[in-house]
């Protein structure tokens, strides 16, 4: 598990502590009760509800520890600025070439979704364009060459 830090939104620092919690409350308990029925079947070296709900656990409690590392780490940003492109800056860009303009947010790698335009950080894109201005060309390697792209506004 990695302790780097992660670039969160409110919103989803809140949905991973809901989820957490739900973890730690309900489906430790949920998955204690399956494990203490299928100890009650029998043989435990060729039970397999026993070694499923065991299987369970172990996911569980993975999610739980990697939840507890990723909110420990969390830094929670707002708005990005408006003058440059920062985390949490919403932009659009324009491809050279191309009248079509695309509507990016930048976002920590825990909430990137490119079909809500949400891209991180850490991707090429995104960390390319991070620390540019309105108006700024962004030139970004890609496995068909380098792409060039213009800030037409940072919202």
């Amino acid at each position: 598990m990695t302790t780097d830090a992660q670039y969160l939104t409110n919103e989803k620092f809140a949905e991973l502590q809901k989820e957490l919690d739900h973890l730690r409350i309900e489906r430790r308990k949920e998955v204690a009760e399956h494990l203490e029925y299928a100890k009650k079947l029998g043989d435990l070296s060729e039970n397999a509800e026993y070694h499923q709900a065991r299987e369970e656990q172990a996911e569980v409690e993975d999610r739980i520890s990697r939840l507890e590392q990723l909110l420990k780490n969390a830094i929670i940003t707002g708005e990005g600025s408006k003058d440059v492109i920062t985390i949490g800056s919403t932009f659009r860009l324009q491809k050279d070439g191309d009248n079509k303009s695309y509507l990016y947010t930048i976002v920590g790698s825990e909430e990137a979704d490119m079909s809500q335009g949400k891209i991180s950080n850490l991707s090429p894109l995104g960390s390319a364009v991070l620390g540019h201005k309105e108006g700024d060309k962004v030139t970004i390697q890609t496995p068909k060459g380098k792409v060039t792209y213009s800030v037409v506004v940072i919202q």
